[in-house]
């Protein structure tokens, strides 16, 4: 289900010491000041900084994030502290979200000026979503959960060490400090999880004490006599379902593939600080589908803001993140000014009216007039080169890369996974399998997941052609035209399933050159030479989504039928990532992420609704319920 339409904060700045929050008739934090009423309630209540010493991960969970001074003053003792956690989680649920400007002015005479513009720099698009963003290098990464938090509660997948509770008071915002949203706290507490509040209302007292907190009063701040602080200290904590619980012990990793979904994966999980040995069987990065010249990446939009929809837009914002940096340093030849995608069924009116509808921000999607029609322009859409991009992220020092190899088996062993070449030489002895091999994937999985493979052929027109059109960024409309940044254009791509053609095809190149024709209004010249050309296969899955996670354990279906992918019992130790389509950079950076947190126990970047969606387990949980339905005479 969708948290949309979000509505943003509206903010009163008159008063000149603290702003407030008209809607709620409150102040968004003490006079007294905000990073001192953070540091003496948030962090002293919950024992920060000494908690998180010498921990790999320490993981805070703030109900209301406000205008951001308590995750500004727990980064800032992060920071100052020599026995800090190696990487610092600060998850947040906010209902009303500030806008960029508002968030400026409000930290306009921050005393961490710094951090403040580090943060605002980073400050996403006010879509109703999970925005990950990583700061301080990456040891710092603010999970901002954007909706109500009713709704974002019960789709959070974490184990908090400390939990910050705040938000305007309980007589003006009750919703906020509901008993049944105090009860959703257990399940997403870690051992020893400690609490803090500037509330002592009663019943928010008894709420925590019921939900299995012992609370104490402590002495107050910035004019208010007491605060709340408690321990979890529950009678019985029940397990997370077996398709949800991270791997133990794991240590080293093998990632079949290197391609997009591949280099990614073992990207995000040496940056945990895991070993990982990325086997392919090409002589380098990306030599398959991922490696054209340059692919696209954007996010869409449906009038039901359905799990397609939700699940490309929250992966192209982060896709538009991690690259941003990558292609302004020229370390992945790309560009990144916006995208424009043609609209046949909808009027210019009819897409405006959608886009109110769905109260999406001109900073993610906008209504562009083109001709007599009208088109869809993301701003932080573009293109990039994949092969490129693939072995940026193949670059970690955590990651050794063996070229040239097939994996011919998966082996068991008592200690994790055995990697068999195809005379049976062992590859690779290893504490878990990813496989991120496309097709060959479900070979090695022994699976029969509903996927097909789909030939693309894309064709390559040299730069300097006569009257070619200058592009400002890439057109796309059932095809697309790419400019890159050496002056020539890619188009295409022919989508022809179950071709195993792998020669390039000239009727190929004259339905590319159409497409060209459409979209750009410009022919090339009959004397334009021999055009380049590259096939390739992507590998969909029947319902358009990539397969990620855990295999489910052999026997399951048989043993107790399981109708949510999260209660389905899993292989240990075997995970994978694949069918990303003709979206592989889109998809690739969140999706990986995703995987390495659901292996090693980080918060899940993505809501559960939608891991569920993307759970390679979906489809053994679909035919249980299918199986369920009462028959129709």
């Amino acid at each position: 289900m969708s948290w949309g339409p979000l509505q943003p904060a509206r903010i009163d700045f008159s008063d000149a010491q603290v702003p407030s929050a008209p809607d709620f008739g409150d102040l968004y934090h003490a006079r007294a000041g905000a990073l001192g009423q953070a540091r003496h309630v948030f962090l002293a209540g919950n024992g920060l900084p000494g908690r998180w010493a010498g921990r790999r991960r320490f993981v805070v969970l703030e109900t209301g994030f406000g205008l951001g001074h308590n995750f500004l003053a727990t980064w800032d003792a992060w920071q100052q502290d020599a026995r800090r956690c190696d990487t610092l989680w600060y998850v947040v649920i906010e209902k009303h979200p500030p806008r960029r400007d508002d968030m400026a002015r409000a930290h306009a005479a921050s005393p961490l000026p710094a951090l403040s513009a580090e943060l605002l720099r980073a400050w996403p698009p006010l879509t109703p979503d999970m925005h990950l963003v990583d700061l301080a290098g990456g040891r710092v990464r603010l999970l901002l959960a954007f909706g109500d938090i009713a709704q974002v509660l019960p789709e959070l997948v974490l184990q908090a060490d400390a939990f910050y509770l705040d938000g305007f008071a309980p007589d003006r915002n009750p919703a906020m400090w509901d008993p049944w949203r105090l009860r959703q706290l257990p399940r997403l507490a870690a051992p020893g999880a400690t609490l803090a509040t500037w509330s002592v209302a009663s019943a928010v007292r008894q709420g925590l004490q019921a939900a299995g907190f012992q609370v104490e009063k402590r002495p107050g701040w910035g004019g208010k006599r007491e605060m709340t602080a408690g321990v979890f200290a529950p009678r019985f904590t029940p397990p997370a379902p077996p398709g949800r619980q991270p791997l133990t012990g794991v240590q080293t990793v093998a990632v079949v593939g290197a391609g997009l979904a591949g280099a990614a994966t073992a990207a995000a999980l040496a940056r945990r600080g895991l070993a990982v040995q990325v086997i392919d069987r090409q002589a380098g990065p990306a030599r398959e589908t991922s490696g054209n010249a340059g692919g696209l990446f954007h996010g869409v939009v449906h009038a039901q803001d359905g799990v397609h929809a939700r699940w490309l837009r929250a992966a192209a914002l982060q896709a538009a993140r991690v690259l941003q940096p990558l292609i302004d340093s020229g370390a992945v030849p790309g560009a990144m000014h916006g995208l424009l995608r043609g609209e046949q069924a909808l009027t210019s009116t009819a897409m405006q009216q959608l886009l109110d509808n769905l109260a999406l921000p001109p900073d993610y999607l906008q209504v562009q007039p083109q001709g007599a029609g009208a088109a869809w322009l993301y701003p932080g859409g573009g293109w990039a080169a994949p092969a490129a991009l693939s072995a940026h992220w193949l670059q970690h020092p955590g990651i050794a890369c063996r070229w040239g190899t097939t994996v011919q088996a998966l082996q068991p062993t008592p200690a994790g996974w055995r990697l068999l070449g195809a005379d049976g030489q062992v590859l690779a002895e290893v504490d878990a399998v990813v496989l991120c091999n496309a097709a060959d994937t479900q070979r090695l999985a022994g699976a029969d997941w509903p996927l097909q493979t789909v030939r693309g052929q894309t064709t390559l027109l040299p730069a300097g052609l006569p009257g070619a059109p200058t592009l400002p960024r890439p057109v796309a409309d059932a095809g697309y035209v790419l400019p890159l940044a050496d002056g020539r254009l890619l188009c295409g791509a022919t989508s022809q399933r179950g071709d195993a053609d792998p020669t390039v095809r000239w009727a190929d190149h004259q339905h590319n050159l159409s497409t060209l024709a459409r979209l750009t209004g410009w022919s090339p010249p009959a004397n334009a030479g021999q055009l380049d050309g590259r096939v390739g296969w992507r590998l969909l899955a029947s319902d358009r989504l990539p397969l990620l996670g855990p295999l489910p354990a052999a026997g399951t279906a048989s043993s107790r039928p399981a109708d949510q992918p999260r209660r389905v019992p899993r292989q240990p130790g075997l995970a994978v990532f694949t069918a990303l389509g003709s979206r592989g950079i889109t998809q690739a950076p969140l999706g990986a992420d995703l995987l390495a947190a659901w292996l090693t126990g980080d918060p899940l970047p993505v809501p559960a609704a939608l891991v569920d969606a993307l759970d390679v387990a979906r489809f053994g949980s679909r035919a249980v319920r299918r199986a369920a339905r009462p028959s129709v005479e």
